[in-house]
């Protein structure tokens, strides 16, 4: 998903966006003869994300920059760790500074993140994802993080797959007056064979005519742990059983130990702390 095409139009917007008539700072203060050298240090642990974005501010400022990256995407690294060096004009690694780590902040923020959640429930067989509420026009950048992490990504957009909510199924249901039953049934028989159909359900009583309509995944939405328990149990393999709602690192644990196959949590990508990370900058004597 994080092709290098992405990465050109997103990152060249931002160095736009940032220096639109160029950096009025660094030509003013510094010789354009200046060369530098600086590091991307860790000032806390983490997982890496972002090399390749972090990489792409910098050669986009200024093809002249060389960037050497010590870590890989998904590398757990130690406060102190150097994680890239970053060498050419220092009128343009200080312009692409800002830029740079803002993105890799994030990631590694958002990968940091999804890596506690993966180690709470690392002793189930349950799946953490990602959602769609990701910052807009940034959702490559932060579901490529939540896989550096260790976690999955749920369907990329609403042109992937067949997500029916509540509201969804009040309007469908009142439009045809059919039970819910039928009327999936109907939308099943009208979508392709290689497209997933996934539900929404946020009571107990919900479950059976749901399943009756031969869903590929069920959403137990807010469901009481009890609840997520008794959901698995009428289930029964039927459908990848999916919980949402309340997921924090303190839930999501004892949200695994129900059985669930996936847990979904947006937290991920709209809650998060960018990672403390600092691009250290030395001058070379001319």
């Amino acid at each position: 998903m994080l092709t290098r095409q992405i990465i050109h139009d997103v990152v060249g917007a931002a160095l736009a966006e940032d220096a639109p008539w160029g950096d009025l700072t660094s030509e003013l203060l510094i010789p354009e003869t200046a060369y530098a050298t600086a590091r991307l240090s860790a000032r806390e642990p983490g997982t890496f994300s972002g090399g390749a974005v972090f990489a792409a501010a910098m050669t986009l400022t200024d093809p002249a920059i060389r960037v050497d990256l010590a870590v890989s995407d998904g590398d757990a690294f130690d406060t102190g760790d150097t994680l890239a060096t970053v060498t050419g004009p220092a009128r343009s690694v200080l312009q692409g500074e800002r830029v740079a780590l803002n993105f890799v902040q994030r990631m590694s923020g958002i990968a940091t993140l999804t890596t506690a959640f993966v180690r709470e429930v690392a002793h189930t067989s349950a799946r953490i994802v990602d959602t769609r509420k990701t910052t807009p026009g940034l959702r490559a950048f932060e579901r490529h993080a939540v896989r550096s992490g260790g976690g999955h990504n749920h369907r990329y957009s609403l042109s992937d797959a067949v997500m029916a909510k509540d509201n969804h199924l009040a309007v469908l249901t009142a439009q045809t007056g059919l039970s819910v039953t039928d009327a999936l049934r109907e939308v099943r028989a009208r979508m392709s064979h290689t497209t997933h159909l996934e539900v929404e359900v946020d009571r107990i009583d919900q479950i059976e005519p749901v399943l009756a309509a031969g869903v590929d995944t069920i959403m137990l939405d807010n469901f009481t742990l009890d609840e997520l328990r008794e959901g698995v149990a009428i289930v029964g393999g039927r459908a990848i059983v999916e919980a949402s709602g309340n997921v924090s690192l303190a839930t999501v644990r004892e949200i695994a130990d129900t059985g669930v196959d996936v847990i979904s949590s947006g937290a991920l990508t709209h809650s998060v702390r960018s990672l403390d990370l600092g691009l250290d900058v030395a001058v070379d004597a001319p």
